[in-house]
């Protein structure tokens, strides 16, 4: 159901009738003349309608950590976080207090975290584990909780023989979602050391109550068909479920689950169509709306790749779009719609090989940055050949000590110095994301112009590390085997 809401493009075909997000344009249009060509988000997703004021664009790692620490010690009601894993550093670890500390004074508090099996359980009985390290807030209260999504597609002789990190290769929780209260964070970024510190993503923090319960009501729905961990770290299923996604029959572990998910968007849509109609007929500031994305493709729902896609289409002429992503891997479709039958003037961002979290890795993992590097030039040489090499340009991103992990996009309307729309969030726009992990993004519109320039300043402090590529590029020496490597492997990272 989910599948057939979100992987059709809005106006182009009759089954939209069908959807139950069909009409929910909640604010009716945008209300502004320069931005009706972007008034088709509205049937493809829910909106939640905002203040700029209610908004901050994060830029540093070091301020997230800051920002999400003060959340988890002052939160009153409730703690939800999704993320890959918990790293166990000495930030990560008084995180982790300051959450158990919170929980022991406050009886009320909630905390509910979502985690991926595979990652967060790596070396489990040789050194702490991210389940390990969060095992001491289990034991604070009753009122937390710990879920580990595994997912459907490693089960049998592949999960028994697949060591770890490899069977992370088959598909991740890679949601970066953290609620606290009436506020959240949503973002690319780890909760583990190097992502405190000196490696640079994007984030976005929005204070709204109805945003953030939904939220931490998508973070509670896939904790439903994950994996519980007991305070005595035993597995069990949820008391709403009653199939584990890597022993019971996975055709039907899959359509629970998007069925699931699909109900959650439904009753979401309804609530929202309510609240934001009353909300704009007596609120004139609105100024910003945020549309929730998400993308499961192992659960068959493609929401946000859709949406992207339809973006590029649909982006007119002149205009512009900046993308960037840490990983260079983007799918064909993507590819091919830049290449071919997008307008827009475009700039991408990415990961130099020194700039890439792999460099220097031992075994195969090291020969990752190379892989990027290589479907870097594979791209480059399809844009010169399509005469598009002029529309659009590569840049990468290299900071002495620093490593690149930001993703999204910002598109700027024909004459627009700074940007109408954003996309923020875990998304590489990769295979990966689109076929293989959880992901979740939000797309935000805005005509509060200090968001803008805020909005710019984040891309602008991205691109001041970055220089032109396609010179490097074009030079840059591919060792035979990871070549090979790119056209077996390049749909796994």
């Amino acid at each position: 159901m989910l599948r057939r809401i979100f992987s059709t493009i809005a106006d182009s075909t009759p089954q939209m009738d069908k959807s139950p997000f069909k009409g929910v344009h909640l604010t009716g249009s945008f209300g502004v003349r320069r931005l009706e060509s972007l008034d088709w988000l509205h049937s493809m997703s829910v909106c939640f309608p905002l203040q700029a004021g209610q908004i901050e664009i994060i830029t540093e790692p070091q301020i997230f950590y800051t920002k999400l620490q003060t959340l988890c010690v002052n939160a009153a009601n409730r703690i939800g976080i999704a993320s890959l894993y918990f790293g166990t550093d000495q930030l990560e670890s008084q995180l982790v207090k300051d959450i158990e500390e919170n929980v022991c004074k406050n009886s009320q508090l909630k905390v509910n975290i979502l985690i991926d099996f595979t990652r967060g359980t790596r070396g489990e009985g040789k050194k702490t584990s991210s389940k390990q390290i969060l095992q001491q807030i289990m034991n604070s209260s009753t009122n937390t909780s710990l879920s580990l999504y595994h997912t459907p597609k490693l089960r049998g002789l592949k999960k028994r023989v697949m060591p770890d990190r490899w069977n992370e290769l088959i598909g991740l929780q890679h949601m970066k979602i953290y609620v606290a209260d009436q506020t959240v964070i949503i973002s690319g970024a780890n909760l583990s050391n190097d992502y405190f510190k000196n490696r640079q993503d994007r984030y976005i923090m929005i204070n709204d109550k109805h945003l953030s319960d939904f939220y931490y009501q998508l973070i509670e729905k896939v904790k439903e068909f994950s994996v519980q961990v007991s305070s005595d770290n035993k597995y069990y299923t949820h008391s709403k479920w009653n199939m584990l996604s890597y022993e019971d029959d996975q055709k039907h572990f899959i359509a629970q689950a998007n069925d699931s998910i699909c109900k959650f968007f439904a009753a979401t849509a309804d609530e929202m169509k309510y609240h934001g109609e009353r909300y704009c007929s007596s609120n004139t500031k609105i100024d910003t709306w945020v549309f929730p994305l998400i993308e499961m493709g192992q659960l068959n729902i493609h929401h946000d790749s859709v949406l992207t896609e339809n973006l590029l289409l649909k982006a007119v002429t002149n205009s512009r779009i900046n993308l960037t992503t840490g990983y260079f891997n983007l799918t064909q479709t993507y590819m091919d719609t830049l290449a071919t039958k997008c307008q827009a003037n475009c700039d991408i961002l990415m990961a130099h090989p020194n700039a890439n979290g792999f460099q220097g890795a031992k075994g195969p993992a090291g020969g990752i940055p190379a892989a990027y590097s290589q479907i870097s030039k594979n791209f480059l040489k399809k844009l010169i050949e399509c005469n598009e090499s002029e529309r659009i340009k590569l840049y990468e991103y290299q900071r002495s000590g620093w490593t690149y992990h930001a993703k999204g996009l910002w598109y700027y309307l024909p004459g627009s110095y700074t940007p109408d729309l954003t996309l923020i969030g875990s998304s590489n726009f990769g295979e990966r994301s689109v076929n293989r992990d959880l992901e979740s993004q939000i797309c935000l519109v805005t005509v509060n112009d200090e968001l803008r320039r805020q909005l710019q300043r984040e891309y602008v402090n991205l691109k001041r590390y970055c220089s032109p590529a396609e010179e490097e590029l074009q030079t840059r020496i591919i060792p035979k085997w990871v070549k090979t490597a790119v056209v077996f492997f390049k749909n796994f990272f």
